[in-house]
């Protein structure tokens, strides 16, 4: 059947969809991208918060009109929205034919199968805690220069107002082995730079081996051929030991990078959050990160508006922002999420409140970025070649954008390679002298004679 499949959500909901693509196409099934061409849809969705679930329930209704009027022969739903809240998409939304949960995910060809041969199950749904799924072919949807590997799934934090843990169970550590297969395959098939992801990086291995294993797997990864970069999501401050932090700074293919979610900068709201740490240990790691890799790339995510939070609270974080100053940084509002302790909080804030506080602390934040991309002119950078630029105005050769190891695809800066005398490939490594910057972005020219 010719499928058209839609992903949304997280970078971790993507490597499932890549899970998924790979089972089919090895059935033989093809991809489409026109919904009118589409004998079949899924959409993995997304539920982490109110307008995630928005997107995805407005993409199954916009494709169960087509499967009611019979241009679709099958609607599939799965990822967190399916896990959450099966039952009353199978009430409320009768066209969906096949519902998958988060650990049933091989089940997606039979679904496809029994769509066609009308069986009446609706549901395919396995134990949360089933052992998570690695050493995948996966149809890549990234482009093919970098993707993500998934060592974990599941968390046992139990953040306040996080639903993660709920729908997709307690933390569960991918094998190394199987790993090191699947990003050998990854490798093979033309990735160059490997970014590791989980609801939480920093814990590798302590459900299998009774230890974190972090470290072990970035040597045993940095050992395969032609692999360029590894990048690391999602680590907990709590949790960055300080043999993690060694091997970031002596193992060359370890990006100098950290993305640390850290949500508040007060104390009160990190315990009401739940948080396993407070700003006086926050700020610890910060500074002993910096002091033991001082060219290190720090991003962080903030939340404004947690039930009980005041202007102090608000403030405390401003002033974390302001003292920290992270190279990234991204703010979420506060999003109530049912069946969270945190949405049954008093004193929850208003929206205006929260966006309020949001945009304070993004132009707080933008003062920052822009000063230390101005800070950047002058140093010469390894960079991966994303893309070329075709309608520009440079007359003297060529543009093209790429990215430095500060920065993560889709959610960093770029860097703008003017004067180009030679073409080159995505996924090419050059290096670059820094000319320039432009707000987030960076502007610089082929280096042959300078080092870093």
């Amino acid at each position: 059947m010719k499928i058209l499949f839609v992903s949304l959500g997280c970078d971790k909901n993507r490597v499932d969809s890549e899970v998924m693509l790979g089972m089919l196409a090895a059935r033989g099934h093809e991809f489409t991208d026109d919904e009118n061409e589409a004998e079949a849809a899924v959409v993995n969705t997304c539920c982490f918060i109110n307008d995630a679930k928005e997107e995805s329930v407005n993409t199954i209704l916009e494709l169960a009109e087509r499967r009611s009027s019979g241009q679709l022969k099958a609607l599939i739903v799965s990822g967190c929205l399916a896990q959450r809240y099966k039952d009353e998409i199978q009430k409320e939304i009768p066209e969906v034919d096949k519902i998958i949960g988060i650990t049933a995910i091989d089940s997606i060809c039979r679904a496809i199968d029994e769509t066609v041969s009308e069986n009446k199950e609706k549901q395919y749904f396995e134990d949360l805690d089933r052992k998570p799924f690695g050493n995948n072919k996966r149809v890549q949807t990234t482009g093919g220069n970098f993707n993500y590997l998934k060592i974990a799934e599941g968390c046992n934090k139990r953040c306040t107002y996080c639903i993660i843990p709920k729908v997709r169970g307690n933390y569960r550590s991918v094998p190394m082995e199987d790993l090191l297969s699947e990003a050998g395959r990854l490798v093979e098939a033309g990735v160059s730079e490997l970014i590791l992801v989980a609801q939480e990086t920093t814990l590798y291995g302590v459900d299998l081996y009774g230890e974190k294993k972090l470290p072990e797997l970035l040597h045993k990864l940095a050992a395969i051929e032609n692999l360029k970069w590894i990048r690391i999501m999602y680590c907990y401050p709590e949790e960055i030991t300080n043999e993690l932090i060694e091997t970031i700074k002596n193992e060359p293919k370890v990006c100098n990078y950290l993305d640390i979610p850290i949500q508040s900068g007060s104390d009160a709201i990190l315990k009401r959050m739940g948080r396993r740490t407070n700003n006086a240990e926050i700020r610890e790691r910060i500074n002993y990160i910096r002091k033991e890799i001082p060219d290190i790339c720090l991003r962080t995510t903030l939340i404004t508006g947690f039930p009980g939070e005041t202007a102090a609270d608000h403030n405390q974080t401003m002033k974390l922002v302001k003292d920290m100053k992270f190279d990234r940084l991204g703010v979420f509002t506060y999003s109530q999420e049912e069946d969270t302790p945190a949405a049954e909080m008093p004193d929850q804030v208003s929206e205006r409140i929260k966006k309020t506080r949001r945009t304070k602390i993004m132009k707080l934040q933008q003062d920052i970025a822009f000063d230390s991309a101005k800070n950047t002119v002058g140093k010469v950078l390894s960079a991966v070649i994303e893309g070329r630029i075709t309608d520009t105005d440079d007359t003297d050769g060529l543009t093209y954008v790429a990215r430095t190891y500060k920065d993560a695809p889709d959610v960093d800066g770029y860097l703008f390679i003017r004067n180009v005398q030679r073409e080159y490939m995505s996924g090419d490594f050059v290096r670059v002298m820094v000319t320039g910057s432009y707000e987030y972005d960076l502007i610089g020219e082929i280096s042959d004679e300078f080092t870093e």
